[in-house]
């Protein structure tokens, strides 16, 4: 056993907001055990993960062994287990290092006492879960959620409680993304099935903004300290044939990097009122600028330790919902890059299905057109049309089972939301009452009164 101790300061932090403390693991070792003590407080949160040998300066493609956030102050890393967040596997003899992530620090700084323990009991080699091909034969409307958490990062919850939860909403499919890890597929990986496909997720999590890596097995280096590391993020996730998605773009973590090449965005994140009409601007401005993206939603649950019943707070609130000739991930992924798809209030949210001339959303058509928009379980609330310049049509939703329609010369693109009028007040009532008091997220009652609340959004359709 080993025990040392740093002092970080702000400088440290200002220099890279990671820091290493280096250690020496001896051959034939097949566990270590590290724990971290230090002065918790409001303005002293640091996180915690660990590199092997492998790993180089960023961006680094191995060597990744496990990251905790502030979730956890101790951690174990063995040949055939590891802490949730931790990745089991080899133990390559050589210099590891002891990730700080400095979120957070006093004025005086933080010593940060490190205590690291190796063991050489023999421990079997367990190989890395294999993914698996789950398909249901089907053409049709498929619902998930492509945002959540367990506690293999900083949730309380299991994924067997996520699991749970997910078949409790009637959902299709499934992106679990834990913050800067992909240990949750231990469990994924195995239980993925036709029933409920579950795709490979991870969100890259930084102080400054967050993005979610879809369709990757590898890990992705999350070290991101420069304004240009948006663009590096981008690469390594399209070379290795992965979507990237920009996270919640609004308060309180808007993304503060450089916007890359990226092919989704999250524009609806938890219930409609957690300003979610911040980062729907936020699309609406990369859409009118010519960019291609398309619109996904997901909820940001953290599982709980206990399986929650439904409500205005809990899994798919958002839900998304996409045309598959198939359930399978790659149909998923596929139907997400394109856009072939729409996100409503909940898995039993209004269904809006956006076409032109016959052509369905994500798709690109020549002007002048005649668009329709299937409108189900809405009647009482608004149609609303936009495209480059704004806002360009209203209409009423007449029935529960209706058809807007729109003929005319869109600028750039096309797209739909139906927004609430009649429900409205039923939808603040729910929100306000699960919340048992209280606004969260610096919610004032002037947004709660006053701004449009939206019930469904769908992608858009370009115009040449």
């Amino acid at each position: 056993m080993m025990t040392t101790t740093v002092h970080v300061t702000r400088a440290d932090q200002a220099a890279n907001p990671y820091f290493y403390v280096p250690f020496d693991v001896p051959e034939g070792t097949t566990r270590i055990d590290v724990t971290m003590a230090h002065a918790k407080a409001e303005d002293c949160i640091i996180d915690l993960g660990m590199l092997d040998p492998r790993a180089t300066d960023y961006p680094t493609r191995a060597g990744f062994r496990g990251w905790s956030g502030g979730a956890r102050d101790r951690f174990f890393v063995a040949t055939d287990d590891a802490t949730p967040g931790y990745i089991h596997g080899e133990m390559p003899a050589g210099r590891w290092q002891v990730m700080l992530g400095l979120y957070k620090l006093p004025p005086e700084g933080a010593d940060v006492t490190l205590t690291f323990s190796h063991d050489n009991a023999p421990l079997a080699l367990e190989p890395q879960p294999a993914r698996t091909f789950p398909v249901r034969k089907a053409a049709g409307w498929y619902r998930g959620d492509l945002h959540c958490h367990t506690f293999h990062s900083d949730a309380a919850g299991s994924p067997e409680l996520l699991h749970a939860a997910a078949k409790q909403a009637g959902l299709d499919f499934l992106a679990v993304a834990d913050h800067n890890t992909i240990s949750q597929r231990r469990y994924f990986h195995p239980n993925s099935s036709a029933d409920l496909v579950f795709v490979r997720a991870m969100e890259v999590t930084t102080a400054i903004g967050h993005a979610n890596v879809f369709g990757v097995d590898d890990w992705i280096d999350f070290r991101m300290t420069r304004p240009e590391h948006g663009h590096t993020l981008a690469e390594m996730v399209h070379e290795r044939g992965g979507l990237l998605s920009i996270n919640h773009d609004k308060p309180t973590i808007p993304w503060d990097y450089d916007v890359p090449e990226i092919d989704c965005m999250e524009v609806w994140q938890s219930h409609w009122m957690a300003w979610n009409w911040v980062s729907l601007g936020r699309y609406q401005h990369r859409l009118a600028s010519g960019k291609k993206i398309s619109a996904i939603g997901g909820s940001d649950f953290h599982q709980p330790a206990r399986l929650m019943p439904e409500g205005p707070l809990v899994l798919a609130r958002p839900t998304t919902v996409l045309w598959l000739g198939e359930l399978s991930e790659n149909a998923i992924l596929a139907a997400m890059k394109a856009g072939l798809g729409y996100i409503t209030e909940s898995p039993d949210g209004p269904h809006l299905a956006l076409s032109v001339d016959g052509q369905p959303m994500g798709s690109t058509v020549r002007g002048p057109v005649d668009a329709k928009a299937e409108v189900r379980g809405a009647k009482g609330d608004r149609l609303l049309w936009f495209d480059a310049t704004g806002q360009i049509a209203d209409q009423l939703i007449e029935d529960n089972h209706w058809v807007g329609q729109f003929s005319g010369r869109p600028n750039l693109f096309l797209r739909a939301e139906i927004a609430a009028e009649k429900s409205r007040p039923q939808i603040i009532s729910d929100f306000t009452a699960a919340l048992g008091g209280g606004l969260p997220w610096q919610l004032t009652e002037v947004e709660l009164q006053q701004q449009t609340v939206r019930r469904a959004i769908s992608n858009p359709i370009y115009v040449a």
